[in-house]
């Protein structure tokens, strides 16, 4: 028998290796962890080891869960669906919209047009030397066709008029200008190169009518004459070599086409009257 006491004297146990330790489990034969294991230590980041960092995996695109979209089923996520690119428009429709836009826009810009030459003003040609100096052949003028449309013709317009039935000079000629000398209602003669009038415009006295232009011969005298109410005693200015009222006489207010207001070509000889 042994003289040492169990009791009094520990005795060392060698340790037990892993396969000899007993294994704890539930009622339901899964394993329970020991409550002594030591827990896991984490492991050391690369700055701290000194590696390079490991490049990580692209993040995947998070599933969408309802939004405007139609509901899924409980429980299920869906995606956004991709845009459908728009489509294109057929190049024939384009082409005909853009063609039916510019046939608007012509007939809108030729019926202005219209309008504004039988209303308001109209370029003219002149074709004859009966107004030189002052209009020269082959100079355009603008006739306004309003004004005589607010006011009364006045002593000395130059004005635009159909041919007079009496006149046979110009038979290719539809339209002449002249210079308003008689008004009507008054009487007008010559003497030598100088013109008279005399009437309600001149309150009764006798008025020598200016030239045109200083020195212009009269050329045929004017017998003396009483304009009759409503017409008009015209002359050209180049009164020498002009087919006038001296001849087929004065011109009824309904031939006026209106008032010579500017000489528009040549450039170099714009003039307004």
């Amino acid at each position: 028998m042994s003289d040492v006491d169990p009791w009094t004297e520990a005795v060392p146990v060698p340790p037990r290796s892993v396969a000899d330790r007993p294994v704890a489990t539930d009622p339901g034969g899964r394993v329970v962890p020991e409550p002594w294991a030591p827990a896991a230590s984490p492991s050391p980041s690369p700055a701290a080891t000194g590696a390079p960092p490991q490049p990580q995996p692209p993040t995947p695109p998070r599933a969408v869960t309802g939004g405007n979209g139609p509901a899924g089923p409980a429980g299920t996520t869906r995606t956004p669906a991709a845009r459908k690119p728009d489509a294109k428009k057929p190049e024939g429709g384009r082409r005909w919209r853009w063609a039916v836009e510019w046939a608007v826009v012509l007939m809108v810009a030729l019926a202005v047009a219209l309008l504004v030459r039988a209303f308001v003003v109209q370029t003219f040609f002149i074709p004859s030397a009966s107004m030189e100096p002052t209009l020269q052949v082959g100079d355009r003028i603008l006739v306004d066709k309003l004004s005589y449309k607010l006011h009364a013709v006045h002593r000395g317009d130059i004005v635009v008029f159909g041919r007079p039935p009496g006149e046979t000079a110009s038979q290719n000629i539809q339209d002449l200008v002249k210079r308003v000398v008689g008004m009507p209602g008054e009487t007008i003669w010559s003497t030598g190169q100088n013109v008279y009038v005399q009437g309600a415009d001149t309150h009764g006295k006798v008025v020598e009518v200016p030239e045109p232009v200083p020195g212009t011969m009269l050329g045929p005298p004017i017998r003396r004459f009483t304009v009759p109410a409503g017409d008009y005693f015209v002359l050209g200015d180049n009164r020498s070599n002009s087919d006038d009222s001296r001849f087929w006489g004065p011109i009824p207010r309904s031939l006026i086409v209106g008032r010579v207001v500017m000489r528009i070509w040549p450039l170099s000889h714009v003039t307004f009257f």
